[in-house]
């Protein structure tokens, strides 16, 4: 249903300054901590991603002011869902990025800082080195007087396959964020998943009492559903409605709709067109439409449940939403939990 499922998951979840601030005020050191007023993190707009690295890419910016001034600090917000030993250097990239627009809206006076900072949940742990001077031959350390003639700064890593459940639990982390850690770390492993499930039941309730919590819950069983498969998704259905059955609604959302709408319907389509074109070619055909049914039938289901149903709106959502390719509707259905209109949500950027 998308090619960047980690991805779509860690933005929609620290896009919001109320859950990426714990994650932050983990990873900076308590001096800086004590220095930031965390009244004034705001999000800032802009990625600074290479082309060629989209599909596996997630940055989130954002500003805070220091205490006692106006002196701005950059925190710049990373994921990884496996591990790269490139990462200082692209990080870097989009440090230069940064400072480069920095500098052309500012054209004198001093830089700000800016602090990088790695969230991973390589299934095997983070092993790639935090150091961008670990990346040359001969290190820099190695002999005197070269250190300081390299550009030298470490990621702060927050490696979630290194926390179990306790810690997490314990983790200063709103209970959006420590699911979204939770289901970040276990989903690839549906037995691990099922599993742990009872450790976080708690959390489920949490969140669902949040403002715009329902929609926290139906952005985590999609990416459960997308992640551990339709078998695996079954038994954690089944396994959750027993022990939180308020998220009933949310599960039919995601399970039944893309279901029912998408991948049966793909099949059928498929088998059809293989009598007339060839099996092989009429299944590949009809599960192409099966995924954009599926996408239809998710995007229509979120925009009611979330904006209401007004018919004069409805028809021409639905006339926009027919004409969309796989990757617009794509890009809708990640737009919706932030969007404050359905004119957000289908706006051109």
């Amino acid at each position: 249903m998308t090619r960047k499922p980690h991805d779509a998951l860690f933005r929609a979840t620290f896009e919001r300054p109320s859950n990426a601030r714990g994650v932050l005020r983990r990873l900076l050191p308590a001096a800086v901590v004590e220095a930031v007023d965390w009244r004034t993190l705001r999000p800032e707009s802009g990625s600074f991603i290479d082309p060629d690295l989209a599909d596996r890419h997630s940055d989130l910016l954002f500003s805070v002011e220091l205490r006692g001034g106006p002196a701005l600090i950059y925190l710049l917000l990373e994921h990884q869902s496996s591990n790269d030993g490139d990462m200082p250097l692209r990080m870097l990239i989009y440090l230069v990025r940064i400072w480069e627009r920095w500098r052309r809206r500012h054209p004198s006076g001093p830089l700000p800082v800016i602090v990088p900072a790695l969230v991973a949940h390589a299934p095997e742990g983070w092993t790639g080195s935090t150091r961008f001077h670990d990346m040359f031959e001969p290190h820099p350390d190695t002999i005197p007087g070269l250190t300081e003639l390299v550009p030298g700064f470490s990621l702060k890593l927050e490696d979630i396959s290194a926390l179990d459940n306790e810690a997490l639990r314990q983790a200063q982390l709103s209970a959006a964020s420590k699911l979204t850690f939770w289901v970040l770390r276990d989903a690839r492993e549906g037995p691990r998943l099922i599993a742990n499930l009872s450790a976080w039941v708690h959390a489920f309730r949490q969140v669902m009492k949040a403002p715009r919590g329902m929609d926290m819950v139906v952005q985590v069983l999609r990416y459960i559903m997308l992640v551990t498969g339709e078998l695996h998704f079954e038994e954690f259905r089944a396994t959750i409605l027993e022990q939180v059955p308020e998220t009933e609604e949310a599960a039919m959302t995601m399970a039944e709709q893309l279901r029912a709408q998408g991948w049966e319907k793909g099949l059928e389509a498929g088998r059809k067109q293989g009598l007339e074109q060839g099996l092989e070619q009429g299944l590949e055909q009809g599960l192409e439409q099966g995924r954009k049914q599926s996408l239809l039938g998710v995007l229509d289901k979120l925009l009611t449940l979330k904006f209401g149903q007004e018919e004069a709106a409805q028809a021409e959502r639905a006339a926009l939403l027919e004409g969309a390719s796989e990757e617009q509707l794509e890009r809708y259905i990640e737009r919706i939990l932030s969007a404050p209109s359905v004119e957000a949500v289908f706006a051109a950027r």
